[in-house]
């Protein structure tokens, strides 16, 4: 699939010097993925508190606990980790829709799959989620294009679904299949603005009730 490439380096057999060799082998490499993981999580709570601009890269490091090579070993700039904060939810997202499509299942329950998935996966990372909505802008242009490709591959893939099963009168026609779609992301996409995951609708039950929505309409 067309999915804009990562600048993350791989951590296999890699450790942070800085903080220590913790061997090679599946130690190192789950070394190297965790300093990955916190430097990450660091530059998204950052972001999310006081803004891409007003953080700093030391200001990242430091909460991270790791050393400025550390983070330059993975990710060569702020820009790179702002990438990377929703490229890793896209592509996951993209992982599975190749699963639920290969899987061959009948309409109507592909596209319950997609919406739960699309709400599980979003709900688990709302934070990354919200920061990318606000700082997007700040990509290069390459770097915004990649995505786009891999936000349009998916509802393209969602679009052509429906169209389907309007013209096989599984759905009803009522609303075209673009607006549909449209309807579907943007409900996903407002998620970081009013969902909790730790209220009281868990995201799968939140997921189904969205999807018994579309469908409904879907049903004519």
């Amino acid at each position: 699939m067309a999915v804009g490439r990562s600048t993350a380096r791989s951590a296999a057999g890699r450790t942070d010097a800085g903080r220590g060799g913790a061997g090679r082998g599946a130690a190192g490499r789950g070394a190297a993925g965790s300093v990955q993981a916190r430097i990450v999580a660091a530059a998204v709570g950052l972001f999310s508190e006081q803004g891409f601009d007003a953080t700093s890269v030391q200001e990242i490091v430091e909460r991270a606990e790791v050393t400025k090579g550390a983070m330059y070993h993975y990710y060569r700039s702020k820009d790179d980790l702002l990438y990377e904060i929703y490229h890793a939810l896209i592509s996951t997202q993209l992982t599975d829709l190749d699963r639920i499509l290969a899987a061959g299942r009948p309409l109507p329950d592909a596209i319950r799959a997609i919406v739960v998935d699309l709400v599980e996966t979003t709900a688990a990372r709302l934070e990354e989620t919200a920061v990318f909505a606000r700082e997007s802008h700040r990509l290069a242009g390459d770097r915004m294009a990649a995505l786009r490709a891999d936000r349009r591959r998916y509802h393209e893939a969602v679009r052509d679904l429906v169209v389907r099963g309007q013209k096989d009168g599984v759905f009803a026609a009522s609303a075209s299949a673009e607006t549909v779609t449209l309807i579907v992301f943007g409900i996903v996409n407002q998620l970081p603005q009013w969902y909790r995951p730790d209220g009281e609708k868990s995201p799968r039950q939140l997921g189904d009730e969205i999807a018994d929505f579309v469908l409904a309409g879907l049903a004519g």
